[in-house]
């Protein structure tokens, strides 16, 4: 039987100050789960019914073949406890939602690549970090993101300067940018595997954002 309040990993960083996580165990809150912080210091909780992979630093630029230099300054502990975490939810059909870095790792996971730094390549959308909804992104019909927000088109934050290159095998491109830069990605087979670029948790004012969170609640519940 699904548990009322479905309890939801959330992985980020593993330091005191992590803003990420309490916006997103807010956002989880208020849409009907219960978060719990995992981290490589903050042991996985089992069971779980759904995933989030937060965001924050790049990704180890080897984990995906990049041209850019080897990354000394990577979160390796991390990066290896996010790839197992989203392979053993995958294995378990568990929902799972990636935020900005999390997206990426969703595709990186399924054999997908990354631009390692995609400042030089904007022409329509600013490199201005903005916490704010400041970015027009158009979402493809008939995906389930396009289910979810019921729209066309969003306004969203901006906080990363890396974006999907290649898709990875059973990830499909559900929202871009003016610049053509992946915005949102699910997977085509698998259930609820939805990644996006931006950050809905400094969102969850906005009833469009909380949206997101209350589809990611109801999957766990569908478990």
């Amino acid at each position: 039987m699904a548990r009322v309040r479905p309890i939801i990993a959330v992985t980020g960083k593993a330091s005191r100050w992590a803003p990420g996580w309490w916006a997103a165990w807010i956002a989880i809150a208020l849409a009907g789960g219960r978060a719990v912080r995992a981290t490589p210091h903050h042991a996985m909780p089992v069971p779980i019914d759904g995933l989030l992979i937060g965001g924050g630093d790049d990704i180890a630029t080897d984990l995906y073949g990049a041209s850019a230099a080897y990354d000394n300054t990577a979160d390796r502990a991390r990066d290896a406890f996010e790839l197992t975490a989203i392979k053993q939810a995958l294995a378990q059909n568990k929902p799972i939602l990636g935020i900005c870095r999390g997206a990426q790792l969703i595709n990186v996971a399924a054999g997908g690549t990354l631009y390692s730094d995609i400042s030089a390549l904007r022409r329509s959308t600013s490199n201005r970090v903005n916490i704010f909804a400041c970015k027009p992104v158009a979402i493809k019909r008939r995906s389930r993101l396009a289910t979810i927000f019921g729209r066309p088109r969003l306004r969203v934050n901006s906080l990363h300067h890396q974006a999907v290159l290649t898709l990875g095998e059973g990830i499909g491109a559900t929202a871009r940018d003016a610049d053509g830069f992946v915005q949102a990605i699910e997977a085509r087979t698998q259930g609820f595997v939805i990644g996006v670029q931006w950050h809905p948790e400094y969102l969850c004012y906005q009833s469009s954002q909380r949206r997101l969170f209350r589809a990611l609640v109801a999957a766990c519940r569908g478990n």
